[in-house]
């Protein structure tokens, strides 16, 4: 009979989970992904990075390695070329990690539905934290969806 002794959380284990917690929502680094869109989402993504928009006034930091980011921004429907790549990709993440699809095609497939190279949607592949659609989505819908993600991490 395998028994689990619950060990009682110290303060300073509340504390330092409190703290990663807040790390993980104010400072979150965020890789970005085409599985196969047309780059309209692409570009609007990026649109969010610019002084214009400001996604990193929240601490999105744009990160060029998934060995750091914690959160997979996706676009477009996984095609078969790319669904060995963006797995390797999200294995590469360390935990905690979350997946955001972005789009009609990243939440279903859009017009590339049911094509003979189309593996599916991203939450076929991948399990996915937060879906922003939109053909393409605007920035303020990505902006807004990436917040609501960290809202959502807070600890209750």
């Amino acid at each position: 009979m395998d028994m689990q002794v619950k060990t009682p959380s110290s303060p300073m284990q509340k504390v330092m989970d409190g703290l990663r917690a807040w790390a993980r929502i104010n400072s979150p680094w965020v890789i970005h992904y085409n599985s196969g869109s047309c780059n309209g989402c692409d570009i609007e993504i990026l649109a969010t990075l610019t002084p214009r928009y400001d996604l990193e006034r929240f601490g999105v930091k744009l990160e060029g390695s998934p060995r750091h980011a914690d959160v997979l921004l996706t676009t477009g429907p996984v095609t078969l070329q790319s669904r060995d790549r963006l797995l390797r990709i999200y294995e590469q993440m360390p935990d905690p990690k979350f997946v955001v699809a972005i789009g009609s095609c990243g939440l279903s497939g859009g017009v590339f539905h049911d094509c003979y190279g189309i593996v599916g949607s991203i939450d076929e592949v991948l399990p996915v934290s937060a879906y922003i659609p939109g053909c393409p989505p605007r920035p303020e819908a990505i902006i807004q969806g990436v917040v609501a993600l960290l809202q959502s991490l807070k600890p209750k």
